[in-house]
C-alpha cells in the first residue's frame, strides 16, 4: 500500500527570479545591512502599500517593537491588543515595559472589536494595536476615529494581511503605522524579515535612528540614544524584491486555493468558513475554518490528528493570549476569542498547490470528519 502524498501547512513560492536576485546580491559583495536591494525594496513596498515610507527590519516582531519604542511607549503605559493573535503582538508591548490590555475580537471579522477597545481605554492607554487576523483587515474606520478622539497611536499588525484591501485601500496605509512579517509561511517571504510602513515622517526618522543602534545619521559612531540592531540584510531584500514582482501571481494562486476549500466544504454541517465583510478583499495567508458547533472543544483536535495520519498537516488557531503563562494575570473575559481558539483550524495554503491537490485535501477532510461523526 503506497504512502499518501503529504501536504505541509505552508511552503514558500520561489522561482528563478528569486535565485537570480539573490545571486546578484551575493556577487555584489553587499551581503550585510546595506546595499541597493534594501533601498529598492523600501521604495517598492511603500508604493504598493500607499504609504510615504517603508522601514525594513529583521523580522515582524522587531517591527512592532520598533514602532512602539519610536513612539515613546514605556513603563507605566498601556497598549490595547486583541486577545486572539500571535504572541509577538503582546511581547512587543512588554519589551517596552508597557502593559498589554487584552480585548475580545468580533465574530463578524475575527479582528479586534472597536466597542471593546472603547471600553478598555483608560488614563494610561497610549496605543491600540489592531491585528488583521488570518488576512482580514480590522475595522480601521472605527478604530481611527476612536484613536483620534483619545489621542492614541493606531498600529496595524499586518503580518498576515499583505495584499488585503479595505474599501479599495491597501494594507499598509490604513493606520498611523503598519507592521509586516516576511517569515517563511507568509504571502511573500525572505525567510525572516519585516517592515514598517507609515506616512508620519517624524516617526519614520525615529525608527531609522533606533533601527541602527541609535547612531546619529550625520555623525558616524556617535550614539545619542540607546538603539537596536533591527536591520534587514541586502540578500533578504533581494528575495523580497523578487517576491514583490511576483506578488500578484502568488496572491492569485493562494486566493484560488482558499476559494477551493471554501467552495468544496461550504455545505458541510461541521465546517464554518471565515467571514469576509463587504468592502474587504482578504489576504490569502492561510485557509481558516471553524470545526464543530459553538462551544465544541474537541472535534478540531481530533480532526487535526486524523488528518496528520493521512498526510495533511494543519495548525490550530492561536492560543488566547490571556491563557499563556506570561499574561495569565490579565483581567477580563474573551468569549469570542475562546470559541475561535477552540474550533479554528488552518489547512495547507501555498501557491504550489494545484486544483487536484485541493480536491485531494478536501476529500481527506470529509473522510476524516465522517470517521469522527460516524456518518
Amino acid at each position: 500500500m503506497s504512502t499518501p502524498q503529504r501536504y505541509p501547512v505552508a511552503r514558500p513560492s520561489l522561482s528563478d527570479l528569486e535565485e537570480r536576485y539573490l545571486l546578484d546580491a551575493y556577487r555584489s559583495g553587499w551581503i550585510s545591512s546595506q546595499g541597493p536591494y534594501l533601498r529598492r525594496f523600501e521604495e517598492l513596498f511603500a508604493a504598493r502599500c500607499g504609504a510615504a515610507t517603508a522601514v525594513a527590519t529583521g523580522n515582524g516582531t522587531v517591527a512592532l517593537h520598533l514602532v512602539l519604542a519610536a513612539a515613546g511607549i514605556g513603563a507605566g503605559d498601556e497598549v490595547i491588543v486583541p486577545a486572539l493573535t500571535y504572541v509577538a503582538t503582546a511581547n512587543a508591548v512588554t519589551y517596552c515595559g508597557a502593559r498589554p490590555v487584552f480585548v475580545d475580537v468580533s465574530p463578524r471579522n475575527w479582528c479586534v472589536d472597536p466597542a471593546r477597545v472603547a471600553a478598555a481605554i483608560g488614563p494610561r492607554t497610549r496605543a491600540v494595536v489592531a491585528v488583521d487576523l488570518y488576512g482580514h483587515p480590522a475595522d480601521y474606520d472605527a478604530l481611527r476615529q476612536l484613536c483620534r478622539r483619545h489621542g492614541l497611536l493606531l498600529v496595524a499588525d499586518a503580518a498576515e494581511s499583505f495584499g488585503a484591501l479595505l474599501h479599495g485601500r491597501p494594507t499598509g496605509g490604513l493606520a498611523d503605522a503598519t507592521t509586516f512579517s516576511f517569515f517563511g509561511n507568509k504571502v511573500i517571504t525572505s525567510g525572516e524579515g519585516g517592515c514598517v510602513t507609515t506616512s508620519d515622517a517624524a516617526l519614520a526618522e525615529r525608527m531609522r535612528l533606533l533601527r541602527n543602534q541609535g547612531m546619529d545619521p550625520d555623525r558616524r559612531y556617535y550614539f545619542p540614544v540607546v538603539g537596536y540592531n533591527y536591520r534587514l540584510t541586502n540578500p533578504a531584500a533581494a528575495l523580497l524584491c523578487a517576491q514583490l514582482e511576483r506578488a500578484d501571481e502568488i496572491i492569485a494562486r493562494r486566493d484560488a486555493v482558499i476559494a477551493g476549500y471554501e467552495r468544496e466544504l461550504a455545505d458541510h454541517p461541521l465546517v464554518t468558513t471565515q467571514p469576509v465583510l463587504p468592502g474587504v478583499r482578504r489576504a490569502p495567508w492561510m485557509a481558516a475554518l471553524l470545526v464543530g458547533p459553538p462551544g465544541d472543544g474537541s472535534t478540531r483536535d481530533e480532526l487535526a490528528r486524523t488528518l496528520d495520519r493521512h498526510g495533511v498537516e494543519t495548525r490550530p488557531f492561536f492560543v488566547p493570549l490571556p491563557h499563556l503563562p506570561p499574561y495569565a494575570a490579565s483581567d477580563g473575559e474573551h468569549p469570542v476569542t475562546l470559541d475561535l481558539a477552540r474550533r479554528g483550524i488552518n489547512l495547507p495554503t501555498y501557491a504550489d498547490l494545484t486544483d487536484v491537490d485541493v480536491k485531494t485535501i478536501v476529500e481527506r477532510v470529509r473522510e476524516a470528519l465522517s470517521r469522527l461523526t460516524g456518518r
